[in-house]
């Protein structure tokens, strides 16, 4: 379940960079701009992630890594479709 809140999570946060890439560039070229630079700032999340779960949860970093490239890849291949699609327009 956490697995599926936290991807949510990214979702959501993607939103939220493609509005605010919105209203600063007042155009789809914002929102693509905003997406890209969502990847890596998910990717720190995602990481940070991973961290609480190998220092405080008690999980080892190879239990942990699979997780963090689920986590990380489901937002980050919508930021890209999103780029894809706001790119074409």
């Amino acid at each position: 379940m956490h697995v599926l809140m936290v991807m949510v999570g990214g979702l959501v946060l993607l939103g939220v960079f493609a509005l605010f890439g919105w209203l600063w560039g007042a155009n789809v070229a914002g929102m693509a701009l905003a997406a890209k630079v969502f990847v890596p700032a998910w990717l720190l999340v995602a990481g940070a992630n991973m961290w609480v779960g190998v220092a405080h949860a008690g999980y080892s970093a190879r239990e942990e890594f699979p997780i963090l490239l689920l986590i990380f890849a489901v937002p980050a291949v919508t930021a890209g479709i999103a780029v894809w699609r706001f790119s074409q327009s």
